[in-house]
């Protein structure tokens, strides 16, 4: 057997050297072979690399313990070995963990004596902090009193935020030594809680952890420490607030009476004190903190009604109040006092309920219809202000408001020189509790420290005044002159907000304020006839009505004047408060002149005019040209689509200084109520002398070129000519203003007719460009079909030279076979005659040899 593989691996070598393509191709197919091989089981293989082990995430100089392997376990046993433990849970990639770690590094060396600081890294897939939490944000601060715990901080990530929680969490009860201390802590705006404890027989009486444990229940509920924890251990000073029992909890309230824990209701356990104390707190003022992040802050309180946001400097750190924060609460302290004295003023005041409408003969007059209570011998509890029976009585309210107002006004007496008329009582129904009066009285426009300052050419386009920017001569008379229990004596009840200025301006910038802040004093820059130097800023927001309204401050009011107009303002039945509309700046690309010896500048040409808030209502209300104007946003993919389409139509109209071609974003601009669309994208045509007609493009008409400029011509200012301004009215004569209405005709006619030529250009080559393509095309597909015959036929050729070349081989196989064989016969009797051979030698030598 060995033998035959022997010769078989002989003759295979004897072939290769005759042949030495045919080694080389064996050696190149092994080595691919074995390549292959090698790959797949490479790849059956784990081709990722570990994760490399993670490293130290804080300095080695800070006073924290860095975890940043997730020991998890190792937490409770630190945590057991200090009494105040803040856990610091990061992930290394993570940018809020990153920006974080330098605030949490300088708190921890000021405060490394009083807590111990630990840093757990939550992220490595092999830490035991990853396996046992889900945690969906970082970075996440908790601290830990005690075995108090956790209490989670939800604050921005700023120092100075971070240290003044874990002050409040250190000492959450405040030592009220004497009377002034403890006057002085309850003067102060935010919610109060005082807990007496003798310290006499024990060095801590029995209630005393659980009052302290009620204060730590409060932080982990409002981690702002909205209410105040205070302890008094001194009976007389106790007897300021009328406590005299031993182990005492003491509510102090400003509007309603103060109230004290009911021992013998409830248990006497800190979670029923910390749930008694906020359900029965009050407060005039709330701190928002957004946390930097995406959250639902702002939406969740704005929801509630009509807020009045306040931008202060803060310092979380102060020890006292800021004279400006101390200015603002006495105003919302103020606003929320509503005493029985306010409520019995406001019954007996003729004008409390009243319904204004403006008289269709005249702008500047307005009749209030008011409900008189002088009459009321209702409750107060039970009465409600509500104009239902007049308002759904249609036509007879009025024919009430032509018999009670107009009949009033004399013919011969000028609507301007009017000054006051008298009243007229009307019993609408039988009922001895209700009377109904109507006023006709001149309202004169006054202007407020709050009002918008208008620019020159919005006010000439705004000669007519609306109701909502004439204040009411009532107004005054029926809320008072000042803001003392303002919220009792209007329905658009104001919740006041507090936010820091330095950590939320840009929000401040969104809403309407002006000028940059200071990276030094972290404090707005106002410009002037803006904010003032104090760095504070207000807007009133309605988010049911989707309006805000800014406070603009003069020079020479204080805050606390300039804020109390800004509220009396918007709570008056008609304010001259209005809305402030956000949107960009206009951005006015100005080329130089042509000549060298011009000095002065001129707009660049532009097909599209881009309009803004403060460009809006000029252009669109030019009452010399007609207006196309496209709504747009640059989140709308179809708007993007119908780009090329305005373009055009642009061109096409370039030369017409009659027709102008707007567009305006208006996700980031706002509009007048009257110019808002329902949808995106919009078409809507200002003709010039009848803004008031403004047309819509229809929804079911395709947008197209054609369609835009029938659109155009038929409601365009110049087809159906409307009055034209009083001024301009009665200068010219009826055959100038045909002959330029004429002119206007002809010169669009000749626009058209050059539109028309320019389309028949076009189209004329389009058509032969089709016709050019067409030949090409044909052209290709005879030079292919060439081509494949061309291929077909080498392709064949290749065949039947294959096929002849496998023929071929097979018969030198065959031969080959035979030649093998015919040498294996031939070797094999070789050998025999050999062998033959040799024997006759040999026995013929025995022989020779024996004959010898």
């Amino acid at each position: 057997m060995l033998r035959r593989v022997r010769q078989s691996l002989r003759q295979v070598l004897l072939l290769m050297a005759r042949r030495p393509d045919l080694l080389c191709g064996a050696i190149v197919l092994s080595v691919l072979l074995v390549l292959a091989v090698k790959f797949t089981c490479s790849r059956a293989k784990n081709v990722v690399a570990a994760a490399r082990p993670p490293v130290r995430f804080f300095s080695s100089e800070a006073p924290v313990v860095d975890l940043y392997l997730g020991q998890l376990d190792q937490v409770e046993r630190l945590r057991g070995m200090a009494e105040v433990s803040l856990i610091f849970f990061y992930a290394p990639w993570c940018a809020h963990s990153m920006a974080a770690r330098q605030e949490v590094q300088q708190v921890a060396k000021k405060l490394a004596k009083q807590v111990q600081f630990v840093a757990v890294n939550c992220w490595w897939s092999q830490g035991k902090c990853r396996r046992q939490n889900r945690l969906y944000q970082y970075p996440i601060i908790h601290l830990f009193y005690r075995r108090f715990g956790p209490i989670e901080y939800k604050g921005p990530f700023v120092a100075p935020y971070v240290e003044s929680f874990i002050l409040r969490v250190i000492t959450p009860l405040t030592y009220l030594p004497s009377r002034s201390r403890l006057k002085e802590f309850l003067s102060y705006h935010e919610p109060g809680v005082v807990g007496f404890f003798q310290f006499n027989s024990s060095p801590q009486p029995p209630g005393y952890i659980t009052y302290l444990t009620s204060a730590l229940q409060a932080l982990r509920r409002d981690f702002r420490g909205v209410v105040r924890f205070g302890i008094v251990t001194n009976k007389h000073v106790a007897e300021a607030v009328s406590v005299s029992e031993d182990e005492t909890v003491y509510l102090h309230r400003r509007f309603n009476s103060s109230l004290i824990f009911p021992r013998n209701e409830r248990n006497f356990t800190s979670e029923a004190i910390c749930s008694w104390v906020f359900e029965h707190q009050e407060s005039v003022l709330q701190w928002l903190q957004p946390p930097g992040t995406k959250s639902y802050l702002l939406e969740q309180e704005l929801t509630k009604g009509p807020a009045l946001l306040l931008f202060l400097p803060h310092n979380p750190l102060g020890s006292e109040p800021s004279p400006v924060l101390q200015q603002v609460a006495d105003i919302a302290l103020r606003y929320h006092s509503c005493t029985h004295s306010n409520l019995e003023r406001s019954v007996t005041t003729d004008s409390l309920c009243c319904q204004s409408v403006l008289l269709p003969e005249s702008s500047t007059s307005v009749c209030e219809v008011c409900l008189n209570l002088s009459r009321l011998s209702l409750p107060i509890s039970s009465f409600r202000c509500s104009f239902t029976s007049m308002t759904q009585g249609g036509d007879a309210f009025q024919t009430y408001l032509r018999n009670c107002c107009l009949h009033q006004l004399p013919s011969s007496l000028s609507i301007k020189a009017a000054t006051s008329v008298g009243c007229n009582n009307f019993l609408n129904t039988y009922s001895p509790f209700r009377q109904f009066s109507a006023c006709c009285k001149k309202v004169q426009p006054q202007l407020n420290e709050s009002k918008t300052k208008e620019e020159p050419d919005v006010k000439r386009l705004q000669d007519t005044p609306s109701p909502s920017t004439i204040p009411p001569s009532s107004a005054s008379h029926q809320l008072g002159e000042g803001i003392t229990g303002l919220r009792c004596l209007t329905n658009r009840t104001l919740r006041f907000y507090l936010l820091d200025v330095a950590l939320n301006w840009p929000l401040a910038v969104k809403l309407g304020a002006s000028g940059n802040r200071s990276s030094s004093l972290h404090r707005a820059a106002p410009k002037q006839g803006d904010e003032s130097g104090d760095g504070s800023f207000a807007a009133i927001v309605n988010l049911k009505d989707e309006v805000h309204y800014v406070l603009h401050r003069s020079p020479a009011a204080t805050l606390t004047e300039s804020l109390e107009a800004f509220i009396r303002n918007f709570s008056a039945p008609y304010s001259v408060l209005e809305r402030h509309l956000v949107g960009e700046e206009d951005r006015m690309e100005w080329k130089e002149a042509k000549h060298p010896d011009e000095h002065q500048q001129s707009p660049p040409s532009r097909l599209i005019t881009e309009l803004t808030t403060s460009s809006f209502l000029p252009t669109v209300m030019d009452i010399h040209k007609d207006v196309l104007l496209f709504y747009y946003t640059h989140w709308c993919g179809f708007c993007s689509v119908l780009n090329h389409i305005i373009i055009h139509l642009a061109r096409l109209l370039q030369g017409n200084n009659t027709i102008t071609v707007a567009r305006v974003n208006v996700a980031r601009n706002d509009l007048p109520w009257e110019f808002m669309v329902d949808h995106v994208p919009s078409i809507l045509l200002f003709p010039k002398y009848r803004k008031h007609l403004s047309v819509k493009y229809p929804d079911d008409l395709p947008i197209t070129l054609p369609n835009l400029l029938q659109f155009i011509l038929q409601h365009s200012g110049s087809v159906h000519y409307a009055d034209e301004p009083s001024a301009e009215a009665q200068g010219p004569r009826p055959s100038a203003i045909l002959h330029a209405e004429f002119l206007a005709l002809q010169l669009e006619v000749q626009t058209l007719h050059h539109a028309c030529e320019r389309l028949s250009q076009q189209l004329a080559q389009l058509w032969r460009d089709n016709r050019q393509l067409k030949f090409d095309i044909q052209f290709i597909e005879k030079n292919l079909e060439e081509q494949l015959r061309e291929k077909s036929r080498q392709l064949e050729e290749a065949v039947r030279r294959l096929q002849e070349l496998a023929d071929t081989s097979e018969t030198l196989l065959n031969e080959n076979t035979l030649l093998r064989v015919l040498l294996r016969a031939l070797k094999d009797r070789t050998e025999a005659r050999e062998q033959a051979d040799m024997e006759r030698k040999e026995s013929e030598q025995k022989k020779s040899h024996l004959a010898s």
